[in-house]
């Protein structure tokens, strides 16, 4: 049976281009933005204690959001990024400041955005002809307790009837230590129940709430249960004269 043999390079072909480096508004986003790593692992299930009987110890595992995307998008993405960067320079907004990166994954448009300036970009979001995300579908909360300044991010999903049900994400980040977002009920006004819950199970303050009260949870709740490094807790179980104790203490078996 004959075998493929792979061609030799060509001399005077051109050097491939090198990576582009993702920009917004003309700026390159900021190193430690193009690729964040969420969390690194070691062994082969991740636990956290010395008791790894698997044999897989070396393992190493490094998980990443994933990376700022350079232009070209694609699809409706160009033109929504560069109506966006329009509407902030018309406003006397710096678009550099206001949006971290774009990414782009799953073929869906994530937008970067510095928390301090959430409400002007959502209002046009919302206002511009050429945008027009009448529907705010809520706000999830996102604990990466690993990235150092950065630990909670709030997730806002938008859809857009007018241009064919185009679907948007805007994700702002926060640390742990100033847990804190502007609200957007001032101009979706049906996120105030998502935004609720968000605090409640993330324990990301929503500045400008107008009832921003425990939803899910019991009022005199302490914490927030949603975040991973909440104890899991639980009821020891006594079988057959044995105790199963909670899964927060219990020994791992990697």
């Amino acid at each position: 049976m004959s075998q493929n043999t792979p061609a030799a390079p060509d001399p005077e072909a051109p050097a491939p281009a090198a990576q582009a480096v993702p920009e917004v508004a003309g700026t390159p986003v900021r190193p430690e933005l193009r690729l964040e790593v969420v969390s690194r692992h070691s062994g082969q299930f991740g636990s956290a204690d010395a008791g790894d009987t698997s044999g897989y110890g070396g393992h190493s595992t490094v998980v990443t959001l994933a990376p700022a995307a350079s232009r070209p998008y694609g699809s409706w993405f160009d033109e929504t990024v560069d109506a966006l960067i329009e509407d902030l320079q018309a406003e006397g907004l710096d678009p550099a400041q206001v949006l971290e990166k774009v990414v782009i994954e799953h073929d869906e448009l994530t937008i970067f955005v510095a928390r301090e300036h959430l409400l002007p970009v959502v209002r046009h979001l919302r206002d511009d002809q050429d945008l027009r995300f009448e529907l705010c579908l809520g706000v999830n909360g996102v604990h990466y307790p690993e990235m150092t300044g950065r630990e909670l991010h709030a997730c806002f999903a938008f859809l857009s009837l007018t241009h064919g049900a185009r679907f948007l994400r805007v994700e702002v980040t926060c640390p742990e230590s100033d847990p804190h977002v502007p609200s957007i009920v001032s101009v979706y006004p049906g996120d105030d129940w998502h935004e609720r819950e968000t605090w409640d199970l993330m324990g990301i303050i929503f500045d400008g709430h107008p009832n921003l009260t425990r939803s899910a949870m019991p009022d005199d709740w302490v914490g927030h249960p949603q975040r991973k490094d909440y104890p899991l807790g639980g009821v020891p179980v006594d079988y057959k004269g044995t105790t199963t104790p909670p899964a927060d203490i219990r020994r791992s078996y990697r």
